[in-house]
């Protein structure tokens, strides 16, 4: 069983699906940070609502009167919206950036096609060339 093991992680499907997970968890630690770093704070800037949105909630209870999220949670219930705006313009720039990718994936596989200069065909098999002689011979005879 460990030699069927071995053999399956070896094989190469495998490999490179490991090493697309493992790249793309970096992608997402980048993207995150261009988010949280970047563009959030411009974000919160430009709305008045200072750089972070994690606070953002609407109070459900009369109880709440906290300032953060954390404090609120534990006077009662709060609709946290904040964190769902952070996460939701983390995926548009992630599915922006994928979009991106894929489109110059496209563009430079639809290039080297266009370099690539027909090939002559092939000439036929010579048992192809004497049924064709055969045919032609029959029909002059007919």
């Amino acid at each position: 069983m460990l030699n069927e093991f071995k053999e399956f992680i070896a094989r190469g499907n495998v490999m490179d699906l490991a090493v697309g997970v493992i790249i793309g968890a970096a992608f997402s630690k980048i993207v995150d940070s261009v988010v949280n770093d970047l563009v959030m704070p411009v974000v919160g800037a430009l709305t008045g609502g200072g750089f972070d949105f994690s606070d953002y909630f609407l109070p459900l209870s009369g109880n709440v009167t906290a300032q953060t999220l954390a404090a609120a949670r534990e006077q009662g219930a709060v609709f946290a919206y904040g964190n769902f705006i952070t996460v939701f313009i983390n995926f548009l720039i992630l599915a922006w950036i994928i979009f991106l990718l894929i489109k110059l994936v496209n563009r430079a596989r639809a290039s080297v096609e266009r370099e690539k200069a027909p090939e002559p065909a092939a000439p036929p098999p010579q048992d192809i060339l004497l049924l064709s002689e055969i045919r032609d011979l029959l029909k002059q005879r007919a």
